[in-house]
């Protein structure tokens, strides 16, 4: 599996040493601009991230919505029909441009920090996702913190995974894909199917995830002197905090095991080589081949977290979310990876 440069040689980006000028330049601006942004909320950037409060998170949220739905744009054609059932399950059906019906579906799991964002903020990577496989994505809105506590998200996604199957798709028909937050809850979704006799989907497909809800994996990547250009490692541990409550530490749910006879999915896992969350990838990526499955890990140069929602960062995100729709596509033997713009 390779992905292409602008000129069209094959190449693999995640192996190349340095990350698109373009990226390189946009990091450097988000550190200088960043203070800014959280003095616009009334804040220091010391109080954002050693005293987060379920206040500052409401205040917050519909800002943080709005800028990502701005610079994640969705692509022409999409078609967008909602779900929203009674005392059930919500989320979105996202059908990339010429997606039509199909056998073959995508599970999505946003990010969050399980207390931000929405379907509508990854609206636009779902979509060329969808767009780039020929498969339509149905994309989870689940419950999120601080108004509601763990395991709640967890449990949503187990609800939208059983809802899916019973409308008549298959394990073997869905790909289970998430990035942040909602790579978490994809594992915790597997640990689920394997505890309740239910069968685990095709293929999986993390960007950026979450393996430690804790966040020690990544304050240790921080303490080391790794800085993220987005995010701070404490600020990450105490919004989580919020959503977590009391809840133990070694919760089961909070820190999935994974073993050799889950039938793991085939995985692939990207994340950006800048993030402060790379070490959980790389934890995830052990795990599962710990355990006998095959993962792909891919560690994207100069990329920060996510940072394939983001096409207009650079040319990174377009390449990145190729590979995942080819690494799907191979999974069911189909050829379709097209252009997504």
């Amino acid at each position: 599996m390779v992905a292409s440069n602008d000129i069209g040689d094959p190449v693999q980006p995640w192996h190349t040493p340095r990350g698109s000028r373009r990226s390189r330049s946009l990091n450097s601006s988000m550190q200088r601009t960043l203070p800014a942004l959280i003095s616009g909320f009334g804040l220091r950037s010391t109080d954002a991230v050693n005293s987060p409060t379920p206040t500052m998170i409401r205040r917050a949220r519909p800002v943080v919505n709005r800028t990502i739905v701005a610079l994640s744009p969705v692509p022409r054609g999409t078609t967008i029909s909602p779900v929203h059932e009674r005392r059930g399950v919500r989320g979105e059906w996202v059908h990339g441009r010429g997606v039509g019906p199909s056998a073959t579906i995508i599970y999505y799991l946003h990010g969050s920090g399980f207390v931000v964002c929405s379907p509508r903020t990854h609206r636009g990577l779902v979509s060329r996702l969808s767009t780039l496989t020929g498969m339509p994505a149905f994309s989870l809105d689940y419950r999120l913190g601080p108004e509601y506590r763990f395991p709640t998200a967890g449990d949503d996604a187990i609800a939208g995974y059983r809802w899916l199957l019973d409308r008549g798709y298959s394990p073997n028909q869905i790909v289970i894909a998430g990035d942040s937050a909602g790579g978490h809850m994809a594992l915790d979704l597997l640990a689920y199917n394997h505890a309740h006799g239910l069968g685990q989907p095709r293929a999986m497909v993390l960007f950026s995830p979450l393996s430690d809800p804790t966040f020690e994996i990544s304050l240790a990547r921080q303490r080391g002197g790794h800085r993220d250009p987005l995010i701070d490692a404490r600020l990450g541990a105490n919004v989580i905090r919020m959503y977590l409550g009391d809840v133990a530490v070694d919760d089961p749910r909070l820190q999935i095991d994974l073993s050799a006879d889950m039938d793991l999915p085939a995985t692939l896992i990207q994340a950006g080589s800048l993030e402060v969350m790379a070490d959980d990838a790389r934890d995830i990526h052990r795990r599962i081949t710990d355990a006998g499955g095959s993962s792909e890990l891919q560690i994207w140069p100069d990329q920060t977290h996510v940072f394939q929602m983001f096409p207009l960062f650079g040319p990174e995100a377009a390449r990145a979310v190729r590979a995942a729709a080819s690494f799907v596509s191979d999974q069911f033997d189909r050829s379709r990876v097209t252009d997504s713009r």
